[in-house]
């Protein structure tokens, strides 16, 4: 029966990228030729092994698929259903990191730790969660269910669900429109540009105040 689960996990993570990736053309197309398929299917079976306890041959799986695809899973993570990595190039992936179902990144995205920290120092990423290209994120912190973070951006606190996060510092922004699994950078408001306009209306509100109590 675990054998069979395993398999349907390999099965859905392929349906995934087929469904999400409008450039996959089939399922053959997808097998052979995307490595965030191979990287994953690697994964899987390395980490695997590692919770067999079986030293060393994980670890050497998960940086045989580092060679050839770009990208570097440690075989302690762990990873939900129909997790998806497009392109992929540039990708790391801690130790102990979480990373629920339905899940999206893009190329040059780092699941890091800080520092030296023993025990769980790397991201949880909740479910329906999607990181844009060359996004940071540090820590043994929490991204909530359906959270965006932006491209570039470098998150170092804990997010909640149904949230956008762009800059450095990442900073959590309102975004009531999206589309479920796509990063619409379009879309995502300007961090500073929000905080100018926040400024300005607080300096407005301001100049109110000191002309009415100048009137009295």
């Amino acid at each position: 029966m675990a054998i069979i689960r395993w398999i349907n996990t390999i099965i859905e993570d392929i349906n995934t990228i087929k469904e999400k990736d409008a450039a996959a053309k089939s399922v053959i197309e997808v097998i052979l030729l995307y490595q965030g398929f191979h990287v994953l299917l690697a994964h899987r079976i390395a980490h695997k092994l590692l919770s067999w306890k079986i030293p060393f041959i994980p670890r050497l799986i998960s940086q045989i698929a580092r060679f050839f695809t770009g990208i570097e899973i440690h075989p302690g993570a762990t990873i939900g259903k129909r997790f998806f990595i497009d392109h992929g190039m540039g990708v790391v992936i801690g130790e102990t990191t979480i990373i629920g179902d339905d899940v999206l990144i893009y190329q040059g995205v780092t699941l890091g730790g800080t520092g030296k920290d023993q025990g769980k120092r790397h991201p949880t990423l909740g479910n329906f969660v999607t990181v844009g290209a060359g996004a940071k994120i540090l820590g043994n912190i929490t991204i909530g269910d359906y959270s965006l973070i932006g491209a570039g951006s470098v998150v170092i606190d804990n997010v909640g669900e149904h949230c956008t996060v762009v800059g450095i510092p990442g900073r959590i922004v309102k975004q009531k429109q999206y589309i479920q699994g796509q990063l619409q950078h379009n879309r995502i408001p300007d961090p500073i540009s929000c905080e100018l306009n926040r400024l300005k209306y607080e300096l407005k509100e301001l100049k109110e105040n000191l002309s009415h109590t100048s009137s009295k």
